[in-house]
């Protein structure tokens, strides 16, 4: 295997391997107890307890066979040392990422089941509870679809693209900047969390053209964004919820790509980090085989991925999205499975991650 896909990379002080490794399964009792242990350390108000709880956390994912009964205990009885030592070891992430910027692209899994979308908006008012700043950006495909068939619309898609005809593109603004959005805004706000839904077209925030294409109809490709509203609301503590309807700068909306959308967004911002969530592990040597993922890659290591036919399919327009926010000034782009619960945690928090990183 190239170099460029093997090895080791350093991402705030931390090791992180390029090799395929075991994976953490969306079933995996201690992948559970690592993100709940993570989950309920950011809410601790003493950094003691807090470290403690992260400890706990990080040494029932990197064994995961002791009792958690027996991890319980031995929280109990740290010490000031060693509470100040774990205390230590997680400082890296917090202090790398505070103040900084996450885009994170929602949709797939994590928000047709209530119970995962209400998690995923736990973990980001639990972000913004310590100092990052996240930005999310949604779709919104299965809802679109429910709400076109209730009107008597038949969901039609050509080479993976909505075709969206008039009436469709009514149905997707009304959706996605109406009820989606504004369902979130209202799940962060009641966990705590203070949140702005926007919608792309308002502003002009990201702005599109349309495609070619004629028979696709107001299907667009986005052409820049701006940010100026978004960085006001981040500055200002709130978390920007932005859906995926762009403008064509003349008052016409446009259906874009939600990832393509998320990825513009983190170049305008200069984003510490792209994240999407995704209906799959990350990206995988073997796409049968969910043990065979790949923790982090090079842009190199992705080309080599795609000549080899092993980044195919739907996976390559998510990493062209990361590596154009790369070549954009973007720190670090991850692809996550929305699916397990508390990934966004593990990704960002933890020293091994849950999915694949991709840096420049």
């Amino acid at each position: 295997m190239s170099a460029s896909i093997q090895g080791t990379h350093l991402v705030g002080g931390i090791s992180r391997g390029w090799t395929p490794v075991r994976p953490i399964h969306r079933h995996n009792p201690p992948f559970l107890r690592a993100g709940r242990c993570l989950s309920q350390a950011l809410r601790c108000q003493g950094a003691s307890t807090a470290a403690e709880t992260i400890a706990k956390a990080r040494v029932v994912r990197d064994g995961g066979t002791r009792d958690a009964s027996m991890h319980h205990l031995e929280t109990e009885r740290f010490s000031a040392l060693d509470r100040v030592s774990i205390l230590s070891e997680a400082l890296p992430y917090l202090q790398r990422f505070r103040g900084k910027t996450v885009v994170i692209k929602y949709g797939g899994a994590a928000m047709k089941d209530p119970t995962l979308k209400a998690g995923v908006v736990a973990d980001l008012v639990l972000l913004a509870t310590v100092g990052i700043r996240p930005v999310l950006v949604h779709g919104g495909g299965p809802e679109i679809n429910i709400w076109l068939t209730k009107l008597g619309i038949e969901p039609n898609f050509k080479n993976g693209l909505r075709v969206t005809d008039e009436a469709t593109m009514d149905v997707v603004e009304m959706v996605l900047g109406g009820r989606v959005n504004k369902s979130l805004v209202t799940l962060i706000q009641q966990s705590g969390g203070r949140a702005v839904g926007l919608c792309g077209k308002d502003s002009d925030i990201i702005l599109a053209r349309q495609m070619v294409e004629k028979e696709i109809g107001f299907v667009g490709e986005v052409t820049g964004v701006r940010s100026d509203l978004i960085k006001t609301l981040v500055a200002d503590d709130y978390i920007p919820v932005v859906a995926s309807v762009a403008s064509n700068g003349a008052g016409q909306a446009l259906n874009v790509n939600a990832d393509t959308a998320a990825g513009e967004i983190a170049a305008a911002l200069q984003a510490e980090k792209l994240i999407l969530m995704t209906d799959v592990a990350g990206i995988l040597h073997d796409r049968n085989d969910p043990s065979s993922i790949y923790r982090v890659l090079t842009l190199r290591g992705c080309a080599e991925l795609v000549g080899q036919g092993i980044i195919a399919g739907g996976m390559i327009p998510k990493v062209d999205c990361c590596i154009r926010s790369l070549s954009q000034g973007v720190r670090a782009t991850h692809i996550i499975d929305g699916r397990q619960k508390h990934s966004l945690l593990m990704e960002l928090l933890t020293d091994e991650g849950v999915g694949t990183m991709i840096t420049g």
